[in-house]
């Protein structure tokens, strides 16, 4: 059975009822787990009061600001983490941003400014947040983290993200060799197209969702639940020989040649 009673889980990365996080949060919080939301804050703190309306029935024990660019918001966030919990068992990385001028167009054109920012945001904090969960996991943990095949291969209107997730992948597996050691796994789920507040950046999503419907084996995309049941079982003890990982939950679409 898929039990996660008694683990503490920090989810990042919620930003409305189609984020991939919330539908991973549902399901960490169905198995049992403990559940903590960071959200990005902003001036008027619109997102603080959306996402808190939002996650109120997972009754988060714990509910943090924590913008990655900002080194202080990670050291509070895990402060809050030791103070409030003591520990942390599974931590949800549902992070990534790139200028919307950076997807499209010709790659080339690719600015030195954005190409820092798409790495910082997508990948780098990714690397932050796990050396700052590092001393949490006691007792060993899960780090999960969400990738795209356009980490894999060229997909129209992807650009500076497929670089971002590139080094995500990679930092997925060096990271999983650097805290083994400790029982600590990290892992990526490579979901397929769906539509949430960060694909909606993407040109073409809607035409990108229905050629894996037409294309994928079981002609459909897929849900955030589904990912969030992935997740679920990757955070478990069921996935304990699991690390280093890029599990796709696309419907199939990753082993189609065309």
């Amino acid at each position: 059975m898929l039990d996660l009673t008694g683990k503490n889980a920090l989810v990042t990365g919620i930003a409305n009822n189609r984020s991939i996080a919330w539908g991973i949060a549902q399901q960490l919080h169905k198995a049992g787990a403990n559940i903590g939301v960071s959200y990005l804050p902003d001036e008027k703190g619109k997102m603080e009061k959306k996402v808190a309306e939002l996650v109120e029935p997972l009754n988060p024990s714990l509910f943090v600001p924590c913008d990655v660019q900002n080194e202080a918001q990670i050291q509070s966030t895990f402060a809050a983490i030791q103070e409030k919990w003591g520990k942390l068992d599974i931590l949800i990385h549902c992070l990534a941003f790139a200028n919307k001028e950076d997807l499209s167009g010709e790659f080339s054109n690719t600015s030195r400014a954005g190409f820092a920012k798409a790495l910082e945001i997508s990948t780098y904090s990714l690397i932050q947040l796990s050396a700052a969960a590092k001393p949490l996991m006691t007792e060993g943990g899960s780090i999960l983290t969400l990738t795209y095949l356009g980490g894999d291969r060229v997909v129209p209107n992807y650009n500076v993200m497929g670089i971002a997730k590139a080094g995500l992948e990679m930092s997925v597996r060096y990271l999983a060799s650097e805290l083994g050691p400790q029982n600590i796994r990290v892992n990526a789920i490579s979901a397929g197209p769906i539509r949430t507040l960060a694909s909606s950046a993407v040109g073409g999503i809607l035409e990108m969702i229905h050629h894996v419907e037409e294309v994928a084996p079981l002609r459909r995309t897929v849900t955030q639940l589904e990912v969030g049941n992935a997740a679920a079982f990757l955070c478990s003890d069921l996935a304990s020989g699991i690390t280093g990982q890029i599990l796709y939950v696309d419907a199939g679409y990753e082993i189609m040649g065309m």
